[in-house]
């Protein structure tokens, strides 16, 4: 026994001094717990408002530990654009996340690295042009999913309803037209199955209990829980992403591809003979669900902040409709080139986006080799946290950050003016890969209904709960509003 107490002792003070020499060896922070390290802290989720009031103690950049794992905190413009711009060869990889390692073992987009992500992500960039991303006669399927809408919203009666459901078919319609080459029906059950399968997978990794599964792995993946739903639903989706897979190779003409599906098969017909290919149909799912749930998650989360806003600030609504009735007139719906006219409606749009700091921290990143940054050392394989919200409520760069207000994207005329600061799809090599799908839908989406209806609450509600559900992105509570249809 007392061997035995001895040897405990004796590893208890030996992993204690590699831990110090670990510390000293990182950017200064908060002291951390064995085992715990800083995460009893932050209540278990990586809440950007204590990350940036962390910075007002330990500075700009600093370190917190994820259980045994470090962190390095990255605060404000100057810092972030340091980190995510100059240093991106350094800062570009994706770290080791043991929930994303068990789900998608790397596969993809979103959470590769090396010859594999630029592989895939070369291909994804190559394909939506292909596809006529950003020409008119894209826009033309945003447009149709828009009316889509507009008609479930009229056929509400102005009663009150929850936005959220119709907003992410129609928005998910839009990418599924990319991906799989079709819309579904708004009543399709199993579309319904898929789309419920992407919001839990993008829900759970930032909650209590996604962060002890990255510090317990071993454990997690052992006993029950939600977790193991997770890992349920990502075979369901894989499955039906499968099922489409099958019935585009039926169908499939090499000389005439329509989406994502038929561009990869077409790839990987092209590279069979390399050896070095990362294109195989394991990698094909994953970036098939890449692209379907971050171009379903984000956009349907923002509309929804959007119309929040506009309840909690009625004459913001207003004006937009003035300037949409003004410039455009009753019966033209709105093209993403109006934007241009549209100065006071584009400074909104992107006031919701900066406001909503949907994605605080981006995907988390990772330091691939011994560095410095700032003049502080940064070891290989830590981990890379810039904190986004703090850019986009940077109180040296936004006049009232912690308030909604669209003059500060407009100059003293009233003119739509862009701010390097507006980090809303994230900056460097990593920046969002469907920017440009995402800035049309909401510009268009946002304006068609606001031509539309005029948002209200319901008769007798007068609270807005404007807290947020911080999973990996800020979704809005559940909530119901009436949209009043307008005289046209």
């Amino acid at each position: 026994m007392l061997a035995l107490l001895g040897l405990a002792v004796f590893l208890l003070v030996w992993g204690l001094l590699r831990f110090r020499r670990a510390i000293s060896k990182l950017p200064p922070g908060p002291v951390p717990l064995p085992l715990l390290g800083n995460l009893w802290m932050l209540g278990f989720k990586m809440d950007y408002e204590k990350l940036i009031q962390l910075s007002t103690t330990y500075g700009h950049v600093y370190t917190l530990w994820l259980g045994h794992t470090p962190m390095m905190v990255v605060n404000g413009f100057h810092a972030v654009k340091e980190a995510l711009v100059h240093h991106a060869e350094e800062f570009s990889d994706r770290p080791n996340v043991p929930f994303f390692e068990d789900l998608w073992h790397s596969k993809g987009i979103i959470l590769a690295n090396g010859h594999s992500w630029r592989q895939q992500r070369r291909f994804a960039l190559m394909t939506l042009r292909n596809l006529g991303l950003g020409k008119k006669g894209f826009e033309w399927r945003v447009q149709k999913e828009a009316r889509t809408l507009v008609e479930i919203f009229s056929a509400t009666k102005e009663c009150p309803m929850d936005p959220k459901s119709a907003m992410y078919t129609c928005v998910s319609n839009v990418i599924s037209a990319v991906v799989f080459g079709h819309c579904f029906p708004v009543d399709d059950v199993r579309f319904h199955q898929l789309l419920e399968g992407s919001e839990t997978i993008a829900y759970f990794q930032g909650t209590v209990l996604g962060r002890l599964y990255d510090s317990a792995p071993w454990l997690m993946r052992r006993i029950p829980g939600p977790h193991q739903n997770v890992f349920e639903q990502y075979r369901n989706i894989s499955n039906f992403i499968k099922e489409e897979i099958a019935t585009h190779r039926k169908n499939w003409s090499l000389d005439e591809p329509r989406d994502v599906i038929d561009y990869y098969l077409s790839k990987m017909l092209k590279v069979t003979d390399d050896h070095n290919t990362t294109f195989n149909e394991e990698n094909m799912i994953q970036v098939v669900f890449d692209f379907f749930m971050a171009g379903s998650e984000t956009t349907t989360s923002t509309l929804a902040w959007a119309l929040l806003y506009m309840l909690e600030n009625p004459d913001v609504q207003d004006r937009v409709q003035e300037e949409l009735d003004s410039v455009l007139g009753c019966d033209q719906p709105a093209h993403y080139e109006d934007r241009k006219r549209l100065h006071y409606t584009n400074a909104v749009v992107h006031e919701i986006q900066r406001y909503a700091n949907l994605v605080p921290g981006s995907v988390l990143h990772a330091c691939s080799r011994d560095t410095t940054f700032l003049g502080l050392p940064v070891p290989k394989g830590t981990v890379i946290y810039p904190n986004l919200g703090s850019v986009l409520y940077d109180p040296e760069h936004w006049e009232t950050p912690q308030k909604f207000n669209p003059g500060h994207f407009l100059d003293k005329d009233g003119h739509f003016v862009s701010k390097e600061m507006f980090v809303a799809f994230g900056t460097g090599p990593r920046v969002c890969l469907g920017e440009r799908l995402a800035r049309v839908e909401l510009f268009v989406f946002f304006t068609c209904l606001l031509q539309n209806f005029t948002f209200r609450l319901p008769e007798g509600v007068t609270h807005i709960n404007m807290d947020s559900i911080l999973g990996s992105m800020r979704q809005p509570y559940p909530f119901k509003l009436c949209a009043i249809a307008r005289e046209r």
